[in-house]
């Protein structure tokens, strides 16, 4: 299965850049109809993790995938998934 992957470890500092690189990733699943976007954030303090979940869940950017699923093997990560 084809997909996109992100890893926000290099602008976990930087919220535009974080916001920048997650719209791009949506929009490249939905242009190229990739059914999921992996979405690294690392383990950390879980701060990343809270800051990507909350970017989801605005009601404009949940309105363009189906899901959200964590990754029970690697806490690090999180997947979205797209239905076109």
């Amino acid at each position: 299965m084809a997909k996109i992957t992100i890893d926000l470890h290099d602008c976990f500092n930087n919220g535009r850049r974080i916001e920048d690189a997650l719209h791009g990733a949506i929009d490249a699943a939905e242009r190229k109809r990739i059914k999921r976007v992996e979405i690294i954030h690392g383990k950390g303090s879980g701060q990343l993790k809270k800051r990507v979940l909350r970017f989801l869940d605005q009601p404009a950017i949940k309105a363009r995938y189906h899901r959200v699923e964590k990754d029970g093997d690697n806490h690090g990560r999180l997947f979205a998934h797209f239905r076109h």
